[in-house]
């Protein structure tokens, strides 16, 4: 099988914005791409630009992703180790879009193994109950929105922290107050705390049942992670500290967290984010798959992608419910009460709808 071409689209969609410790978000800066065989068979990848978090923008992920049509035209898409190498060598860095690809070989791969990705995985199929995540903002308005989340089925619901210390056990005491015990809160800080302030904040928030604190300090700060989790009366879960598997060693190796949170857009995919769980499940640390702000093509592929690995125990695959206002995905991963579900399918079984694709800038190679 060769790779004859490939189509380049500016993926937008419009969201309600969406605040964390870091970014406001008002639409995706998202690459969808197709990947043409003179087999016939085409394989569907996206990746999700977030750039305080990569680094990597729509645009930039754009430009590059034509250096790799042109680089990957002619290879061997079932050779997927090898085209990931040929892009590795090419450029370092820029794991959003090199996801994109990785996504789009794993679909190919699978369709021509006539799996759906998870068997093709090495997987099977089970029960993921995503949580539902609550931007920054005022207290009180939080609590209320974790009251009509609660309202409407969500079980799980994560929590964006970082801006203040004490503002932010206000925000984790007045919702843990309007939805009672019953509910299980996350806590993401995204980078937003200094240490003195992480060791303040997850102390006082110990008493309010909190499953776990997703990267409270930035990961220029890991060294301190160790002293922080031996103060923390919550779990730390390691996310911007973990790109790839020799991350994770290290972070495991030093004792410094409890939970590690793998990103494909982080990881450069699926190839790498297996190594991810492969390693952490040796040593026992259960890890969760979370996201940016992709749409159900990709949100499909990570369920694909969850199913294949036991300790992928954790779910944050929110990513289509935080206020993005349209869904032109066909196919594909379906909400059933915050519950995900695949079909049997080949590959991914996900396109984008061809009438949306026609307001989108495109680039064919």
């Amino acid at each position: 099988m060769k790779i004859t071409g490939t189509e380049i689209y500016k993926l937008t969609i419009k969201m309600e914005p969406f605040v964390i410790a870091t970014e406001v978000s008002y639409y995706t800066q998202n690459i969808f791409i197709r990947i043409h065989t003179d087999e016939g068979i085409t394989g569907m990848g996206e990746c999700s630009a977030f750039p305080m978090l990569v680094g990597e923008t729509q645009n930039t992920c754009f430009e590059v992703a034509k250096d790799f049509a042109r680089i990957t035209k002619g290879m061997d898409p079932l050779d997927i180790e090898g085209v990931l190498k040929t892009l590795h060598q090419y450029i370092a860095f820029n794991s959003t879009i090199k996801s994109a690809w990785d996504l789009a070989l794993h679909d190919l791969a699978a369709k021509k193994a006539r799996l759906p990705l998870y068997k093709f995985l090495g997987g099977k199929k089970k029960t993921i109950l995503t949580d539902l995540t609550i931007g920054i903002d005022t207290p009180e308005v939080m609590a209320q929105k974790a009251v009509e989340f609660v309202a409407d089925g969500v079980k799980i619901i994560k929590v964006k922290l970082g801006k203040k210390g004490k503002e932010d056990v206000d925000r984790i005491r007045l919702i843990r107050e309007a939805v009672g015990p019953g509910i299980q809160l996350r806590i993401d800080a995204n980078q937003g705390w200094d240490y003195n302030t992480a060791v303040e904040t997850l102390q006082a928030l110990g008493k309010y049942d909190i499953q776990y604190c997703e990267q409270p300090i930035p990961h220029q700060f890991d060294p301190l992670l160790p002293a922080l989790r031996k103060q923390s009366p919550i779990k730390i879960m390691a996310d911007e500290s973990v790109f790839d598997h020799h991350d994770a060693i290290r972070l495991m190796d030093a004792d410094a967290i409890d939970y590690v949170n793998i990103k494909l857009a982080k990881s450069g995919g699926i190839l790498e984010a297996k190594k991810i769980a492969d390693v952490t499940g040796e040593r026992g640390i259960a890890c969760m798959l979370g996201g940016m702000l992709e749409s159900r093509l990709a949100l499909t592929a990570k369920v694909h992608f969850a199913m294949s690995h036991d300790n992928i125990i954790f779910y944050d695959l929110d990513t289509c419910l935080l206020g993005q206002l349209e869904d032109p995905v066909v196919g594909g991963a379906k909400y059933d009460n915050y519950f995900l579900h695949v079909t049997d399918e080949p590959g991914i079984a996900a396109d984008i709808d061809e009438a949306f694709l026609a307001g989108c800038e495109k680039c064919t190679i």
